[in-house]
């Protein structure tokens, strides 16, 4: 399923390249756009993980700095009978953990400092089984690729907006109303393209935590544990949020960017912890 998922995103995204393309450059923009699909497509699926962990400037470690992670994901890793993936540390007060990777013979998975420091054993434990569910369940693939494809698009509509704004069209060229067709086509695409890029994050962000959730539970044994470093996560990541890219917020085990209203909590890419804890335990909270 999640191959599907993967094949649907790259199909998107090559869509709607091809389709601002034309609509903002005719026929020449149309093989332009054809060209830098291609090249986002290789690269999106080769190097999305690399622009992630870059991103949050995580750093690798061995098994002799960070002894407490490393034993319990070689424990679990060979209890699933996975590949043991690359550890990071990101530089970060702000507790949080997320994993990333084409599939499991490539995965990483990232912890900031600060959830080093919040978590007992027990529930970094939880943690890292629920980001090892991920791996498992291989949808790494898929949420690194539209993290991507969302940052990519929301870019992409910028440019054509400020092409638009300062000649668009040839330079500059052609009559008054060729220039605001352009200027609105290309405002249009500015409105749109964030849409179709919360749209790819919401399409695979929402079931896949719970899920995690499940597997990171039955890998452990011990629900408890997650439902507890859930419960901390939410509330000491709010005293000291993480500043992160909306395009890619939804890597994270708990949601980094906040924001408060019925609006914002329909648009984001997290379940609400109380429910996720809820599916855990029978309860909301511990």
């Amino acid at each position: 399923m999640n191959t599907f998922k993967t094949a649907l995103l790259l199909t998107a995204l090559t869509l709607f390249l091809l389709f601002a393309g034309q609509w903002l450059g005719g026929e020449n923009g149309l093989i332009l756009a054809f060209v830098l699909a291609a090249g986002m497509n290789f690269f999106s699926y080769f190097f999305s993980d690399k622009i992630a962990l870059a991103m949050y400037r995580a750093q690798p470690v061995t098994r002799e700095e960070l002894p407490r992670a490393y034993e319990v994901v070689e424990r679990l890793t060979a209890k699933q009978g996975l590949p043991m993936p690359k550890i990071y540390v990101i530089p970060n007060d702000s507790p949080n953990a997320f994993a990333t990777g084409r599939n499991p013979k490539h995965a990483s998975v990232a912890v900031t400092r600060g959830i080093l420091q919040l978590l007992t054993d027990e529930e970094l434990e939880g943690v890292l089984a629920h980001e090892l569910g991920h791996v498992r369940n291989r949808d790494i693939l898929t949420s690194s690729i539209a993290a991507t494809l969302a940052g990519a698009i929301t870019l992409l509509a910028r440019m054509g907006y400020w092409a638009a704004l300062f000649g668009g069209y040839g330079g500059g060229g052609g009559n008054r109303n060729e220039r605001e067709g352009g200027g609105f086509s290309a405002l249009l695409m500015l409105i749109l393209a964030p849409l179709a890029a919360t749209l790819i994050q919401l399409a695979i962000s929402r079931s896949r935590e719970y899920e995690a959730d499940a597997t990171g539970a039955q890998m452990t044994g011990n629900p408890y544990a997650l439902a507890s470093a859930l419960q901390k996560l939410d509330t000491y990541s709010r005293r000291v949020p993480l500043q992160a890219s909306p395009s890619n917020a939804h890597l994270f085990i708990v949601a980094p960017l906040l924001s408060k209203g019925d609006l914002a909590s329909l648009f984001s890419t997290h379940p609400p912890i109380p429910k996720r804890i809820e599916r855990l335990i029978g309860r909301e909270q511990l």
